[in-house]
């Protein structure tokens, strides 16, 4: 479990610099890995992006000094790396519902983020089953959203907008173009610094055109560490996603490559029926 030791040895380095400008760079650096499949690596196995812990760590320690008697807002926010005391305000009232000043001269409830720590395990009690196929790049069809990764925001919107489309005939449509591997649900273009990603229900382009109504992405060749999923959805889906990151990447010496994700629905089958199949794949690399 050499990986989830390098997690906490990145919990370590970020706790020990709070009060200082932290990079995602150095970050990922002390875990060794690129900064991408840190920030997935380390988003899947916590539930929280890296930027969103910090501003939790930082809001948590700048308030047990806040509410010290001489203790100044402005000297507070300086020290945790807020651009101003108004900007420090802002992320006060979003968390606490109150100013800081508030806060001070009254007693108040307020919430506190706890230092995450990686209990590491050695399970194997379940074997994971993969395997490695290279594929050159290729082109879908279909619409996407953009969305959140901060507070499980991603998992809401995804969950409509599949919802959405079945309802207006988008996957029966796209069904008619699905090609070998069936109707796809992608994760791409990450914004790590927005915290934000596109999502898109798309199948493989089967013709020059695009149809009416339907965007056009390029998926670059990889070689892709593909997972079987077999169970209902969503619940199957979620727990080999869970299982990937922390227990097969910490395990195999591959990383993330970057570049986009995918989840790979067939034609046939009731997704809701504990025999149904499907697949999740990922682009590697190895570390």
């Amino acid at each position: 479990m050499e990986g989830l030791q390098r997690m906490v040895d990145s919990i370590n380095y970020m706790e020990n610099h709070l009060t200082e400008e932290l990079r995602i760079e150095d970050i990922a650096a002390v875990a060794c890995m690129s900064k991408f499949h840190f920030q997935r690596l380390f988003g899947m196995l916590t539930g929280f992006t890296v930027s969103e812990y910090i501003r939790n760590r930082r809001i948590t320690l700048a308030v047990q000094e806040l509410i010290q008697p001489n203790a100044k807002v402005i000297d507070v926010a300086m020290k945790y790396q807020y651009d101003s005391p108004e900007s420090f305000t802002k992320a006060f009232q979003r968390i606490h519902g109150l100013s800081p000043s508030a806060a001070k001269k009254n007693s108040q409830f307020l919430k506190a983020y706890p230092r995450l720590y990686f209990q590491i395990q050695i399970k194997g009690d379940v074997e994971m089953e993969y395997r490695l196929e290279e594929k050159e790049a290729f082109s879908v069809i279909g619409r996407s959203i953009r969305t959140r990764a901060t507070d499980g925001q991603n998992h809401q919107d995804i969950a409509a907008f599949w919802t959405e489309s079945n309802q207006d005939g988008l996957t029966a449509r796209l069904s008619k173009h699905s090609g070998q591997l069936g109707l796809l649900g992608i994760c791409l273009e990450f914004d790590q610094q927005q915290e934000n990603l596109t999502y898109m229900i798309a199948a493989e382009k089967s013709e020059s055109n695009v149809p009416d109504g339907l965007e056009e992405r390029v998926i670059p060749s990889a070689v892709w560490a593909i997972f079987p999923v077999k169970g209902a959805m969503p619940d199957a889906m979620l727990n080999v996603w869970e299982r990937i990151f922390s227990e097969w990447f910490p395990s195999t010496g591959y990383q993330h490559a970057g570049g986009p994700e995918m989840e790979v629905y067939p034609h046939d089958g009731d997704p809701a029926s504990a025999d149904y199949y499907s697949e999740v794949w990922i682009p590697v690399k190895k570390a």
